[in-house]
This record gives structure tokens, sequence and C-alpha cells, in this order.
């Protein structure tokens, strides 16, 4: 387990399946679209760790406030920063514009786990067991203003469940099981089941600008093969809006470089106009399907993905239940 003396590191992470399972043994979370955070609260001090490694803590003090305001002098939680729309729903670009214009004001931290309280490690019960926990320290709340939220559950009616996810327009449900231990990294514990198709892609590089849009036209994406080449995946040219349009530009000129990272770059008419870069950032996007050639189809920029490093940038298929 990747830990320090004050518990987990890394978090658990969620297999991608094609159905929500359906027995008693599965408790459901409806999937947040945010960035996932440990949040580590010891003796005043609280460190708030990507999936990457990176304290955000400085990022989000509003958030390190309403911790340190729960009275725990030592605890550690799992579980994901967001930012509600009208109807409650998290909202990723919304996230991403709170954080890009330093406002922390609309920030909430959804807990749904806590592996570590009081000094005493609670890794290895059961989840339902942690999650009892969880509960006398982060009491259900129904106030908007709400900093620190506890993250609702279902037991068992997993395909009803993910159904009533998709009707809301929510991108999906987390399943886990409720009997076992948290363990750090991706096992079949705790499954992802997405209503739309939707993941992390490469940018590696952009078109020029056409019309009245300014900045770039298109970015260029790609995903690591099984060999650990970049492979060309398409492009992607709707979802930005005039800001996103300026901050991503100015995040790519000093990635900007002679070659293409592709191993299969677009050629002849394709490449005209094309800038290439650096694969250092990851975009979230959602789209219609993947070619059998691997490009993307009716895709849309949902937003920048600052808590995951690019390499692990790869196509995600729904493994066997």
């Amino acid at each position: 387990m990747a830990r320090t003396a004050d518990g987990p590191t890394e978090p658990q992470l969620a297999t991608l399946v094609a159905e929500a399972p359906a027995g008693d043994e599965w408790l459901h979370e409806m999937k947040l679209d945010g960035y996932r955070l440990l949040a580590h609260v010891h003796k005043q001090q609280v460190k708030l760790l990507t999936r990457h490694g990176n304290d955000w803590a400085e990022r989000v003090p509003s958030i390190v406030a309403a911790l340190l305001g729960l009275g725990i002098d030592d605890a550690v939680f799992d579980g994901e920063l967001v930012v509600l729309d009208d109807a409650g729903v998290s909202d990723f670009q919304s996230l991403q514009n709170s954080l890009a214009a330093g406002k922390d004001g609309a920030l909430v931290y959804f807990v749904f786990d806590l592996l570590r309280l009081h000094g005493r490690s609670l890794a290895e019960l059961p989840l339902e067991e942690r999650k009892r926990e969880l509960a006398t320290v982060v009491p259900k709340q129904k106030k908007k203003n709400v900093k620190i939220r506890l993250s609702d559950h279902v037991v068992g009616q997993g395909p009803a469940f993910f159904a009533q996810a998709c009707r809301m327009n929510l991108e999906g449900i987390v399943s886990k099981r409720r009997d076992r231990p948290y363990r750090p990294g991706r096992s079949a514990d705790w499954l992802k089941v997405k209503c739309k198709r939707r993941q992390e892609f490469v940018i590696g590089g952009f078109s020029a600008p056409r019309a009245s849009r300014s900045h770039f036209g298109a970015l260029l994406l790609g995903l690591y093969d099984e060999a650990g080449k970049l492979r060309y995946a398409g492009k992607v040219g709707t979802g930005f809006t005039s800001a996103s349009l300026r901050e991503i530009h100015e995040r790519l000129l000093p990635l900007v470089q002679a070659k293409p990272a592709f191993a299969n770059p677009p050629r002849g008419a394709e490449a005209r106009d094309l800038t290439w870069t650096a694969p250092r950032l990851l975009a979230e996007i959602e789209f219609a399907e993947i070619t059998r050639d691997g490009r993307v189809r009716h895709a849309s920029f949902q937003g920048l993905r600052d808590d995951k490093p690019a390499h692990m940038a790869r196509l995600e298929r729904p493994a066997p239940l």
C-alpha cells in the first residue's frame, strides 16, 4: 500500500465495466465529475493529494478551512472536489473555471471513505464499517453552503440505480463491495459504469484557427498503446469557450516542438496548418464512439486534467464482470 505514517497516499481506483452489478454485496454511489483528492488532516495541518501526488491545499483554502472546522485532529478522507450546477449536479467545466480563476467559493468536497481516524488506521475494515465511521464525522447536510459533504449511497439495486443516474444525465455510478478493505490501485472491488463515453486524451498539437475562431481550431488527441507509443486519435474542435481557448493556447505554446510525438501522425491534407506539442497535457473528452482506426467521433472538450500524468492516457475498455 502506498502510504506514509499518516495514511495512504494513493487512492483505490475503479475498473470500468459495461453493466452495474446486481447483488446485495455491492453498494452504489453517483459518479462525481471532479478531481479525486485524498485529504490528510493531522495536527491542524491539511494535505490534499491528487492522484499524481500533488498537494492542492494552497489552491483550495476554503476546503482546508472546512476540514479543519470538523474539529478532527487526525484523519484521512477519500473524496471528490466538485462544483455543483443549479440542479445540484457536479459540473467539470465549472470546476475548471473556478480553479483557473483562483476562486474557490463554489467548491465542495464530497467525502465517500474514511481511511484513518484519531491515530487508528481504518483501511483494513470492510467498506460498510468505514462508511459508518465516516457518517459520525461528516453527518448528512441539506444546506447548500456546506463545503464538506457526505456522498450518499444505496445498497443493492445496481442496474436500477444506474438507469436512474443516466435519466438524470449524470456521468454514471461507482459500485463497491461492501465487505472489502481499502486497497490503493485498480481492482475489481470497485467498479465504474458510465452513461456516456468519456475519458482523458493526451494533447499532441493543435490546428490553426479559422473564420472567427481565435487561438486554435482543434486539439490533436492521442492515446498510448500497449507498447507505450502515442497513437493519433483524431481531433476535438467543440466544447470550448473564449476563455478556455485562450488558457489552453497559453499552456500549449511553451510545449511547441518541431516534430509530432504521435507514432502515426496525420498526413497529407489532414496535416496542413498543424502545430505539434510535447504530450504533457491531458484533455477530458466526451465522444460518441472510437472508429476501427482509433479516431474519436463527435468529440466534445470537457476540460483539462491537472490531477493525472499524461502517460496514463490509454483507451478505457469495459472489463468483463
